[in-house]
């Protein structure tokens, strides 16, 4: 249980609440550049742990049921940390409020869902388009959080919010996808 992914996955779930508390000063009216720019470079850490426990679990044959488990679970709850804090601090706002409360319901749906399947013994794998929506996905709220750190640089925020709607986007076509797959074996 104790694999170096497992281990890379859990330090996931547990950096996340040092990640909001770096944002944590923004939510209360202060810019704090400082902190977004630390929330940057964990935020990149935690996104380079996240492929680095896949490839690792992979390439030693140390796939666990346990990692299977907890990093869908640590990919959900990093990201929607980071949109909560993001929309706390008005870096996400006004319309594009719509943008990341479609990618956070989608993430909670799909998550039900699956656990439903997997109760029927059914496996809905991930599409290649479910891999780009996570791409974008991370893009955005990366981008979103460095620009909070380079405020002198609009097109950063420019490239959050464009991104960021891109993977709504995504984020309801392939959710469409999961919940055509859930409807065939419901009753």
């Amino acid at each position: 249980m104790l694999t170096l992914p497992n281990l890379l996955t859990l330090s996931r779930i547990l950096t996340v609440p040092l990640l909001v508390a770096l944002l944590w000063p923004a939510e209360i009216g202060a810019r704090w550049t400082t902190g977004y720019m630390l929330a940057f470079g964990l935020y990149c850490l935690m996104g380079i742990t996240d492929y680095f426990d896949g490839y690792l679990a992979r390439a030693q044959g140390a796939v666990s049921k346990l990692g299977i488990f907890l990093d869908p679970i640590a990919d959900k709850i990093m990201v929607g940390a980071v949109i909560l804090m993001l929309a706390a601090t008005r870096d996400i706002s006004g319309l594009h409020i719509v943008a990341a409360m479609i990618i956070l319901l989608r993430e909670i749906a799909v998550s039900g869902l699956r656990e439903f399947l997997a109760g029927l013994q059914v496996s809905v794998p991930v599409s290649r388009l479910a891999k780009w929506k996570t791409t974008f996905q991370l893009i955005a709220l990366g981008a979103l959080i460095l620009a909070g750190a380079v405020p002198q640089f609009p097109f950063v925020q420019l490239v959050g919010i464009a991104t960021l709607w891109a993977a709504a986007i995504l984020t309801l076509v392939t959710g469409w996808d999961y919940l055509r797959v859930g409807i065939r074996h419901m009753d």
